[in-house]
């Protein structure tokens, strides 16, 4: 057998595997197996790199991090679903049916509701080449990338006879509790901020900018609906449960809970017995969905322009549990913001045991007029922190007393205040413990320095010791200090400096998140950082110059100059600038161009660039490229097939370009020379 031909053979008896695994639920190998044929497969192709294609089993993680996603019109709309939470509600459904289909028997199917995060695959002659959120329904997020690495969704579909070639599949991104749990004690044990839910942790890890981190995160999916798109397709589905079959045949893992219904009651039936079972389930769910199974009679339903007139969720009840309150307890985080939380008389609610549950602010408290001692009823709905529901007034004691938030910090007792107008009260002394252990942990974070091992714990010895007073210190930290520190061996010390050593070299954008200024996001400090290009820029510029950028409105502004008016926070910027972390972006230099000082936004698809080649061009005639449109906009580039952002456009007047006009710009500027062929189409 030739090289080329044993190549093929190892990935198709991957795949095979991984269909037995994921979509059959019934391995026929060891996982040590699986892993010698997957090391045979990566050794063949790292010694032939010529016979590698994007859709072999070894390139689930790959590519490099982006900045974005761009966003892409669904073919047809993804709708949301119409919600009932009572028998009643289902049965007034049923009646909407069979008075809209008099003479139809009409069947029912009942589906676990998994609660995730929805997803539409676009497969293309059997291979998966687009992955998108659901968004607002129209449009959502290309995060094909990122979904390439979960296992569970094939590259490339089964060919079997019969069977169509182009299709769209949707279905719902979750991440099953026994890995998210596995995920949250590894969060734990780092010192890093628990995820709150499985469905925020789905969420979160989709967007994350580098595949490599989504690879090892716990995902899962299942699929529940098929669109063929080859016009009269001879072995097209009749019904929900045949395309459901269809989609297990295609290799895509389909859900097991799933019940043909010939009347409401059977539909009741199957609700009731898994809103008793939901706890034993691995994964989280919250209903069931109920669709009409005849495909031609879902036609003749059809839609409103929010839901199909053809299926409904029902709505489990949220779990709850009766306890105590025993303590009001004040958690201030590093921007000051002082959050009450409720420490409650330990209870089990939904398989877990409950000690803590939010109360929001001062005003939830009133409104709900919360106190010390009461007996409480809690809800939990698959956060790891619920919320308390209500007070059971008639077990409340005598003399209790309603709670009055303090007039100093709980921790360093600085003076506190509300701003008028938010709900929000906060400490104003920046050298409060809790501020600074949070602000530290904020700069330390993956998504900011992304200093691995410096958690929570080591950051409170690290303040309660007075090695650091506050982030800029952790560049003057010593082995000999780190090994005074409780559990702080040679290695643990070693690896920490080696850590905080490479952050130094972390792009401008993640420095100036990490600084924790309020309201400046991971998004503002790109765009910050591209403005600016330096700390010492940033920290000059007045608010007048802040406000005119496009995207940073006067909220930002304002904390901006706030911020780098405080004598504080420029010193510790000085320790940063002299331990040696990159204070200025390295930027291509963008001249006087013909597009100088304009800001252009793009959207729909130009045959001749990609999005990073437009920009290029864009940015180097000197012009600067945004995400969304403003009154600060000078052009909207116009491809086929634009989005909302052109008809917002249109209504503010800003100016729009086409392809063509664009191009003649860049001819008269004689910068460049295009060829039709120069590079593939990319919608943005």
């Amino acid at each position: 057998m030739d090289t080329q031909s044993k190549i093929q053979k190892l990935r198709e008896e991957i795949r095979q595997h991984d269909y037995k695994y994921y979509v059959l639920g019934d391995p026929s190998i060891a996982d040590q197996e699986y892993d010698r044929l997957m090391r045979e497969l990566i050794d063949l192709e790292k010694a032939h790199p010529d016979l590698i294609t994007p859709d072999s089993p070894t390139q689930r993680v790959g590519g490099e991090p982006t900045r974005e996603f761009p966003t892409m019109i669904h073919d047809v709309p993804m709708l949301s679903l119409g919600n009932t939470y009572s028998e009643e509600e289902l049965k007034d459904f049923e009646k909407r049916i069979k008075n809209n289909l008099p003479d139809e028997s009409v069947q029912f199917v009942a589906e676990l509701k998994f609660d995730g995060i929805a997803l539409s695959l676009v497969y293309e002659n059997g291979s998966l080449v687009r992955a998108v959120t659901r968004g607002d329904g129209e449009r959502g997020d290309d995060v094909t990338a990122n979904v390439r690495t979960i296992r569970a969704i094939p590259l490339t579909l089964f060919r079997k006879e019969g069977l169509p070639k182009n299709i769209e599949v949707r279905g719902e991104v979750f991440m099953p509790l026994k890995g998210f749990r596995k995920m949250n004690r590894e969060q734990e044990a780092r010192g890093e901020k628990l995820f709150a839910n499985p469905r925020n942790a789905t969420a979160g890890t989709l967007k994350l900018q580098d595949p490599k981190l989504v690879a090892k995160r716990p995902l899962d999916f299942t699929a529940y609906y098929l669109r063929i798109t080859e016009d009269d397709f001879p072995s097209e589905p009749e019904t929900h449960l045949q395309s459901i079959h269809m989609l297990r045949d295609l290799g895509l893992p389909v859900s097991r809970y799933v019940a043909l219904c010939n009347s409401m009651w059977d539909v009741l039936d199957f609700c009731n017995e898994w809103e008793e079972k939901r706890d034993d389930l691995p994964f989280e769910i919250d209903g069931v969905v109920i669709k009409v199974n005849q495909l031609n009679l879902q036609e003749q339903l059809g839609s409103t322009a929010k839901s199909p007139r053809w299926a409904i969720a029902y709505k489990f009840k949220a779990r709850q549990a009766a306890t105590v309150l025993k303590q009001i307890h004040l958690q201030v985080g590093r921007t000051g913001t002082i959050t009450p939380v409720a420490v409650l008389e330990p209870v089990l609610l939904a398989g877990s045991t409950i000690s803590r549950a939010t109360l929001h602010n001062e005003d939830e408290i009133t409104r709900k007029d919360i106190r010390e001692g009461d007996a409480v009823l809690i809800e939990k709905g698959g956060d790891v922190i619920p919320k308390v529901v209500q007070v059971l007034l008639e077990k409340r004691n005598a003399d209790s007393k309603p709670f009055r938030m303090p007039q100093q910090c709980p921790v360093c007792h600085g003076p506190i205040h509300r701003v008028e107008g938010e709900a929000a009260i906060r400490c104003e002394n920046i050298a409060c413990p809790a501020q600074v252990h949070r602000r530290i942990e904020h700069f330390a974070s993956r998504t900011a320095m992304d200093i691995e091992g410096l958690g929570e714990a080591v950051v409170l010895q690290l303040v309660e010791s007075r090695l650091i007073a506050d982030y800029g210190d952790l560049y003057s930290l010593t082995k000999h200090r780190l090994l005074d520190l409780e559990r702080m061996g040679e290695k643990s010390a070693d690896n920490l400096l080696n850590a905080i050593e490479a952050s130094k070299k972390r792009p401008l954008d993640r420095v100036i998140f990490a600084l924790g200024i309020r309201h400046v996001g991971s998004g503002a400090a790109m765009i910050l950082a591209d403005e600016f290009g330096s700390i010492r820029a940033l920290s000059e510029s007045s608010f007048a110059q802040l406000e005119a950028i496009n995207t940073i409105g006067p909220t930002i502004a304002e904390s901006l100059v706030q911020f780098f008016g405080q004598p504080e926070n420029i010193q510790v910027i000085g320790k940063l600038k002299q331990a040696g972390v990159q204070m200025e972006e390295i930027r291509k230099k963008k001249g006087n161009g013909i597009f100088s000082g304009k800001t252009f936004v793009l959207t729909g698809a130009l045959p001749r660039f990609t999005r990073e080649s437009a920009t290029e061009l864009i940015e180097s005639e000197g012009g600067k490229v945004t995400s969304s449109v403003s009154k600060k906009t000078d052009y909207i580039l116009v491809g086929e097939n634009p989005g909302s952002k052109y008809a917002k456009a249109i209504s503010l007047g800003v100016e729009v370009m086409d392809e063509d006009t664009f191009m003649g710009f860049l001819t008269k500027a004689k910068k460049r020379s295009f060829s039709d062929e120069t590079q593939l189409k990319i919608e943005f």
